[in-house]
């Protein structure tokens, strides 16, 4: 059964790609926006469509959305599998994501991307990091959000990694609020090897309130505070001590750990 799902969702997920492709392109022609809002709205629904169609992913979303949608804020959220971008696209507003240039590369889903204008960084280039905060810079006086993940890299095994810095400082420097989100399920529902797709489970999406920069002038003190408030989230899912979600602190978890704990209806 697990097979048989696996192969609907990719065919599933492949055909909606090459059918966003027109559709993309003539949302694109007539967006007259700076930072393409309507293009990336567009994007982010066959993000909507790809949770949709698959009969693994059930996704719950708790919390407020903010009452205006252009009112740019630097959106932050723990990172566990690929899965996370599609469930996240669910939110009803666009935001423009700071992603890998590899992905950027892909045949299609990087064209894709670009049309929304969302940002490339290579990691590995000290150059690439520093441009990246300018064209940050630019979408937020754009009003528009910017999503970035400050783990940096997927979690290995479900719990929550060291988080960057960067991200909040920016929001402090451009005098934006932060975001916070916390998500917890697509740990094993994308798995990094293999094709195949985990068990059904239900996927969780928590939206914080969100904080006022002004009221910080501790970068990293903001950066911790927000990462606890994430953990704290994701353990009452769990229903585990904070200590339990938290590389810092807890042993390695087995994929059976992390299974049974995590997004489970």
């Amino acid at each position: 059964m697990v097979v048989l799902r696996s192969i609907w969702g990719w065919l599933s997920i492949s055909v909606l790609i090459l059918v966003w492709v027109p559709v993309m392109w003539v949302t694109n022609l007539f967006d007259r926006d700076e930072w393409s809002y309507a293009t990336g709205r567009q994007f982010r629904r066959l993000g909507w469509m790809m949770v949709a169609v698959n009969p693994m992913w059930r996704v719950e979303i708790t919390g407020a959305y903010p009452a205006n949608i252009r009112h740019p804020y630097i959106v932050v959220c723990n990172h566990q599998s690929f899965a996370d971008i599609p469930v996240v696209s669910r939110l009803p507003w666009d935001m423009k994501w700071v992603g890998k240039a590899e992905m950027f590369r892909l045949p299609v889903l990087g064209w894709l991307m670009r049309k929304a204008k969302d940002i490339a960084v290579d990691r590995a280039d000290r150059r690439s990091r520093a441009a990246v905060m300018i064209e940050v810079a630019k979408r937020i006086r754009g009003h528009m959000s910017v999503m970035i993940m400050p783990e940096g890299t997927r979690s290995p095994d479900g719990r929550v990694l060291p988080f960057n810095d960067g991200a909040f400082k920016l929001a402090m420097k451009l005098g934006v609020p932060v975001l916070p989100l916390a998500l917890d399920g697509t740990f094993d529902m994308l798995p990094r090897s293999g094709w195949k797709f985990g068990p059904p489970r239900t996927i969780r999406l928590h939206v914080f309130d969100p904080i006022d920069t002004s009221t910080w002038d501790d970068g990293m003190a903001l950066t911790a505070h927000v990462r606890s408030m994430i953990m704290e989230q994701i353990a009452a899912w769990r229903g585990l001590p904070v200590s339990d979600v938290d590389t810092a602190t807890a042993p390695a978890a087995t994929n059976h750990t992390v299974g049974k704990n995590s997004g489970s209806p």
